[in-house]
């Protein structure tokens, strides 16, 4: 073979290569429509198999050839590792960007942002809103018992709810999960967050995690910041060794469903355990799903010589006291002027 045919059939290899791998890029790594702002729910069933989920892909106007789809999922070795899911998919996605979704199991995921201070009410009223459960649903699962699987609510009383461990965060659950599910998930969150050392803690004291969980929902709706929590949290165990009513407008309202700054003197009157100003001790149980600084102040009070406290409302500002006569003088200061 004379050497310019020999150079000829180089070339033109060359240039086939060439050819062919620019059309696997653009046909793997170019999405369908790069300005496609449009994204569709896709369920993989499972054993459904890539062929199929290929032609559904194209059918969809996903991607531009299920060949390829196929094809580069079978030389990646990503072909049996698709995963079935729901998945939120666009044709502004690459074949090589579907492939690795599906592979990974990187299914749709609802965002569901818990606030700090939010009671179960709250929750489902949200839950509801966003349509990710309906009230109906959320309520069932709260009633579920979880015991079995998380050791923090052995001292939570029979037949009293998961008020109080619900962890305040943002969690992404995938959008076929139940209410079930996303509970499990918030409250392995709150195991995470109440690790051991601070489990130790709140032993040590001769307190029960129900106890410092109640109490840290009442700080959480009662003052703003860490360290004024920290110095309340010490008023009010301190109120309950030596018998004082805690006499808490929050636990009230609680039990009124009401969010008054300050109760009516009927409504502290009402006969609930939640009523902390007719019956002693905490409440009967949470009052709202603290964060994680109500937690670490109510295991963490501080000790001081004050019995009294006034949170005064708009700027944010706690008013400490040591007698009841100080305490009645700031109410007239701030609340009363």
């Amino acid at each position: 073979m004379d050497q310019n045919l020999k150079k000829k059939i180089i070339t033109g290899l060359a240039i086939f290569v060439a050819v062919v791998l620019l059309i696997s890029a653009w046909q793997i790594y170019v999405p369908r429509d790069f300005g496609a702002s449009e994204t569709i729910f896709y369920s993989a069933k499972a054993g459904l198999g890539g062929t199929k989920i290929a032609q559904d892909l194209k059918d969809e106007k996903i991607i531009k050839s299920s060949f390829w789809f196929n094809a580069y999922a079978l030389l990646t070795g990503q072909s049996a590792r698709l995963q079935a899911g729901l998945y939120d998919i666009s044709p502004s996605m690459s074949i090589a960007a579907l492939v690795k979704k599906m592979a990974t199991g990187d299914v749709a995921k609802h965002k569901i942002k818990i606030l700090e201070g939010w009671d179960v009410t709250d929750m489902a009223d949200y839950l509801e809103e966003k349509k990710f459960y309906t009230r109906e649903e959320f309520n069932k699962a709260l009633k579920m018992d979880f015991s079995k699987e998380f050791d923090f609510l052995y001292s939570k009383p029979k037949g009293m709810g998961l008020e109080g461990y619900i962890f305040p965060d943002t969690y992404y659950v995938p959008v076929e999960s139940s209410a079930k599910d996303f509970l499990t998930l918030a409250l392995n969150n709150f195991g995470k967050k109440l690790t051991p050392e601070l489990r130790k803690k709140i032993t040590a004291d001769k307190r029960s995690i129900y106890q410092v969980v109640t109490m840290a929902s009442i700080l959480e709706k009662e003052v703003p910041t860490l360290i004024d929590k920290k110095m309340v949290a010490g008023i009010l165990w301190k109120r309950i060794v030596t018998g004082m009513p805690l006499q808490l407008d929050s636990t009230v309202n609680y039990a009124t469903g009401k969010s008054d700054s300050r109760v009516t003197l009927a409504d502290s009157k009402i006969d609930s355990r939640y009523n902390t100003y007719k019956y002693y001790g905490l409440p009967l149980g949470p009052i709202s799903n603290p964060g994680l600084e109500s937690l670490m102040a109510a295991i963490n009070p501080i000790k001081t010589e004050y019995w009294f406290y006034l949170s005064a409302s708009g700027n944010g500002k706690t008013i400490f006291s040591k007698t009841y006569e100080e305490h009645t003088s700031s109410i007239s200061k701030y609340l009363n002027s």
